[in-house]
Order: C-alpha cells, then sequence, then structure tokens
C-alpha cells in the first residue's frame, strides 16, 4: 500500500514542479518561450492522466471531510489523526471504568447474594456469638 501513496507523492510533486516552471514562462511571456510552454501543458496533460492512474489504484481509501478540514484551515492533518487517537482513547478509558465499576457491582451483589443463599441453606446461624441451629429454638 505504501508503494502506491509513494508513487502518487512522486507524480504530485512532478505535477506542481511543472506547473510553477509554467508559472514562471507565463509570468514573463517572450513568443520565443512558446515551444516550451507547450511543453510545459504537454507535460501537465501527461501528469494529469498519471495522477489520474494513481488514484485508480487508491479508490479504497476513505479520507474523512474533517481531515481536509484541517488543510482548509492550513493546519497538518496529522493533527486529525493525533486528535482522532486521542479521543478514542479517551473514550477507552471512559468505557474501561464504566466496566470496571460494573464489574464491582456485579461481583459485589453476587458475593452478597451467594452469602444469603449460603446462610439460608445452613443448618446453623451464627446471632449474635451464639449459634442457633435451624429448627431448634
Amino acid at each position: 500500500m505504501a508503494e502506491k501513496f509513494d508513487n502518487l507523492e512522486e507524480h504530485l510533486e512532478k505535477f506542481v514542479e511543472n506547473i510553477r516552471q509554467m508559472g514562471i514562462i507565463v509570468s514573463d511571456f517572450q513568443p520565443s518561450s512558446q515551444t516550451g510552454l507547450n511543453q510545459k501543458l504537454n507535460f501537465m496533460i501527461t501528469g494529469l492522466q498519471d495522477i489520474e492512474k494513481c488514484r485508480q489504484q487508491l479508490h479504497e481509501i476513505n479520507v474523512p471531510l474533517e481531515a481536509f478540514e484541517y488543510i482548509d484551515q492550513g493546519r497538518n492533518p496529522q493533527l486529525y489523526t493525533k486528535e482522532c487517537l486521542e479521543r478514542a482513547l479517551a473514550k477507552n478509558e471512559q468505557v474501561k471504568g464504566k466496566i470496571d465499576t460494573m464489574t464491582k457491582r456485579c461481583v459485589h451483589g453476587i458475593w452478597q447474594k451467594q452469602s444469603v443463599a449460603m446462610f439460608a441453606h445452613a443448618s446453623c446461624v451464627c446471632v449474635e456469638g451464639a449459634i442457633i441451629r435451624a429448627g431448634h429454638g
């Protein structure tokens, strides 16, 4: 999978560089630079075709819209990943705490029920230091 991303990154870098060079040619256009501009336009078309081929290889990749919002805000999209992981970790800790609490309550409840059941079925019960046998006064 990493090769596909590396390939796309390489094509995008070439495309951006070609566009930058084309901008330089256009900003100071001379009739003699028409041939160079035409070459850059052809490279741009080829670059877009290469990027399209990469896109087809990566069609199963879904990017959350929030990641694009980070980019639009000038923020690093890796911060989005970091913050998602931090939110997931916090939620995980919260759920773990709830599970631990419920487990303790359940275990405590089972222990109490077992204690009551044991004393109910016992042949004798200890009350204030005196042993009273079941069925005997």
